[in-house]
């Protein structure tokens, strides 16, 4: 329970935007933890499916054929892209999250300067203090999101690009 009081601590002093902040970076965490699952455990049992189906055919040198592939092969990108437009947008929102709890942190040291004057030097750096975190909190997020949003973007391009290869139309025959 000491991570916890911890956590309520720093969301404390970095004020109620942290909990939109930290509901964000959980639910992009989950996002990204099932679309590594899927390429890395589900998707091999998967593309070993499409390419015995695929291979079990006569005839894949037709127009038909070519469509039928063309169709299993939008099928399977769909499922190996699926989540990744969401986690580009919280990735996004991230900062912008960040920056609204700065926004938030400013209005609260003008308030603080509205009341006692320009003379309460620690009580302006405080406020500046609680603004920051946000802005930092938002940053970090979304720089981690940033770095596995392209990581796995490029492994669903990958399994893709292998599943291609591994339907070939006709023998030694292969086509986009």
């Amino acid at each position: 329970m000491a991570w916890w009081y911890a956590v309520s601590d720093f969301i404390g002093q970095g004020g109620s935007v942290l909990w939109v902040l930290f509901a964000t970076c959980l639910l992009l965490w989950l996002l990204i933890l099932e679309r590594a699952w899927f390429l890395r455990i589900t998707w091999p049992a998967r593309a070993r499916s499409l390419v015995s189906a695929w291979q079990s055919r006569r005839d894949r040198a037709s127009w038909r054929a070519r469509k039928i592939r063309q169709s299993m092969l939008c099928e399977a990108s769909l499922a190996l892209h699926a989540y990744l437009p969401m986690i580009r947008v919280l990735v996004a929102l991230c900062p912008l999250l960040g920056l609204l709890g700065t926004v938030l942190g400013m209005i609260g040291v003008f308030e603080v300067i509205a009341v006692s004057g320009n003379d309460d030097a620690q009580a302006m750096a405080r406020g500046v203090y609680r603004a920051t975190i946000p802005t930092m909190a938002g940053l970090v997020v979304a720089l981690t999101g940033i770095y596995f949003t392209v990581r796995l973007r490029q492994l669903a391009d990958r399994c893709r690009s292998t599943l291609r290869d591994a339907m070939p139309l006709s023998d030694g025959e292969v086509h986009s």
